[in-house]
């Protein structure tokens, strides 16, 4: 389901915007391309330590927007930059195998936030 572009724009370093929403309150909070593991066609596995707003938004209501790009992979009008708006379904997890494989690579995790796409559109 991803595309193969943007497996290659995860390999380069650029920040990684995620938008959650919940009682009429948005909440956009950051990571980095590099942290971001694809799982399967679908499943995003992102380390995560703070994030408690995101968290307590997706209690509330599971949707996330994430937006991932870099300046190093040319976009769609042949200029250099490309980017992706993500738009899928969320939880933290703070056990089980998804973290524990999180946490093996990432070892000052607290939790791992995973999340299933549902859509994804290149937008640069």
């Amino acid at each position: 389901m991803l595309p193969e572009k943007l497996y290659d724009v995860l390999n380069y370093d650029g920040a990684v915007s995620m938008t959650s929403w919940s009682d009429d309150i948005v909440h956009v909070t950051c990571t980095w391309n590099s942290y971001i593991q694809i799982k399967e066609a679908n499943l995003l596995l992102i380390p995560s330590v703070g994030m408690k707003a995101t968290e307590e938004d997706l209690d509330r209501n599971s949707q996330l927007i994430l937006t991932i790009g870099t300046r190093e992979i040319e976009g769609l009008r042949g200029f250099p930059g490309t980017a992706y708006r993500v738009h899928g379904h969320g939880e933290f997890l703070d056990e089980g195998d998804y973290f524990e494989e999180t946490k093996a690579k990432y070892s000052f995790i607290t939790r791992v936030l995973v999340v299933e796409v549902d859509s994804v559109e290149q937008i640069l």
